[in-house]
């Protein structure tokens, strides 16, 4: 083999040889960058999407009122609750005085029940059981659940109460409250800026000036706008029950 056959073996054994070396990577890196460029994208849209979600949640407002402390600077409430106050007293005396005319009943039947008949003795103590029977039945439509207080106090307090209803709502559609809590409720606040504190507000619409308080109105006084006292379930104390 002459030299310029042997130079031009090696030319072309250079040229296959940088040919390999030119595409073979190229084949490699294609794929990850297409992938690195994918991850990047992504990393973008979901940084995008938390920053849009975080900026949303911080444009809504908040704000708190006490409805007990707006009932009790409303005067048309505090004259509903005498009132209801009055009527339960009332009905509670009614029932007291039922059950003394039974126990009045039971203690003479008690003495005189040696000299009567056996029939008798069965008229009287079904006369007994009937009346405790009444009491009873009177006690719970007074006092029971959906009973005669319970409907009294829904004619009397459930209008002033939807006042303020109507008041907050006009409230939050006005100044664009997302949510106004009641901190009076069963809510558990551990702390509330009295500055977010918009019950004077309230009041304010319904037209009534707000009293003078300390300490907000979420220093609500203990037994301030409670409900009326019902008398408990009793029947007269009796040594010896009337056998039926």
């Amino acid at each position: 083999m002459t030299r310029e056959q042997v130079e031009l073996t090696s030319i072309s054994q250079l040229v296959n040889n940088f040919k390999f070396i030119h595409l073979q990577p190229l084949k490699k890196k294609e794929p990850a960058m297409k992938k690195a460029f994918s991850s990047r994208s992504l990393f973008a849209v979901l940084s995008l999407l938390l920053c849009f979600t975080s900026l949303t949640s911080s444009a809504q407002k908040y704000a708190y009122v006490n409805t007990q402390y707006i009932l009790d600077n409303i005067p048309d409430y505090k004259n509903a609750q005498q009132q209801l106050d009055n009527i339960s007293l009332q009905w509670q005396k009614e029932i007291e005085d039922k059950y003394a005319i039974i126990d009045k009943l039971y203690k003479a039947y008690q003495a005189e029940q040696v000299l009567l008949t056996e029939e008798m003795k069965k008229r009287r103590q079904d006369e007994i059981t009937q009346k405790e029977k009444d009491v009873k039945d009177l006690q719970k439509q007074r006092f029971g659940y959906e009973g005669d207080l319970f409907k009294k106090k829904q004619e009397m307090v459930k209008p002033i109460q939807d006042k303020i209803y109507n008041a907050v709502k006009k409230l939050a559609t006005d100044q664009s409250y997302a949510v106004i809590f009641d901190k009076s409720s069963d809510l558990i606040m551990l702390y509330a800026n009295p500055k977010y504190d918009k019950s004077d507000d309230i009041l304010l619409a319904l037209g009534f000036k707000p009293a003078k308080k300390e300490g907000g109105s979420g220093a609500a006084k203990s037994g301030e706008g409670s409900a009326p006292s019902t008398p408990t379930d009793r029947a007269p104390s009796k040594t010896d029950e009337p056998k039926k």
